[in-house]
């Protein structure tokens, strides 16, 4: 269907769920963000968020999780994923993430959507406890009132592509 950049089997696995695997690790080790309400934000074929949600949703049954993509042919794809899986508690909106309202989500995460530093302002909008930056080679990006919690280093395992994760998450006030 033409719905990733993905030129080999190996990079659409890694694309697919290798993020996905290490931000759920991360997440189900603090165990609060279980029961919180994700958004995956420019899904596209509904990576990390599918995965993801799949991983976190697990034993957790208020868990809800939500991909946001703006084009149609993807969002009638994910949507048909979802119905396959049976995944209850995640739904697909049809939108750009500039349309959301502020403060909608717990948690955000998004690859390749937007440029980092423009991810990081934008997932820190509609967050209210911690964003995702997925990064290759960038540094890492800053936000006023928002600051790194924990950062994941770590490669796809199938194309050995070197990544890191950051975990964004309000900074307290008075300590900017």
């Amino acid at each position: 269907m033409d719905l990733t950049a993905a030129r080999t089997l190996d990079e659409l696995v890694d694309l697919s769920f290798a993020d996905a695997v290490v931000i759920a690790r991360e997440e189900r080790r603090r165990s609060g963000a279980l029961e919180a309400r994700w958004a995956d934000v420019g899904s596209g074929a509904g990576a990390p968020g599918t995965p993801l949600f799949l991983l976190l949703s697990e034993g957790a049954p208020s868990f809800s999780g939500t991909l946001v993509e703006p084009r149609v042919k993807r969002v009638a794809f994910l949507r048909s994923v979802l119905g396959t899986l049976g995944l209850d508690g995640v739904d697909v909106v049809r939108s750009r993430s500039d349309a959301l309202a502020a403060h909608t989500f717990s948690h955000t995460v998004a690859r390749a959507t937007l440029p980092p530093p423009r991810w990081l302002e934008e997932g820190a909008r509609l967050s209210t406890e911690a964003v995702w930056v997925l990064l290759a080679r960038e540094s890492a990006p800053s936000h006023p009132g928002w600051s790194i919690d924990h950062e994941l280093s770590y490669c796809w395992p199938a194309t050995r592509v070197a990544r890191r994760a950051l975990r964004y998450v309000p900074t307290p006030r008075g300590c900017d």
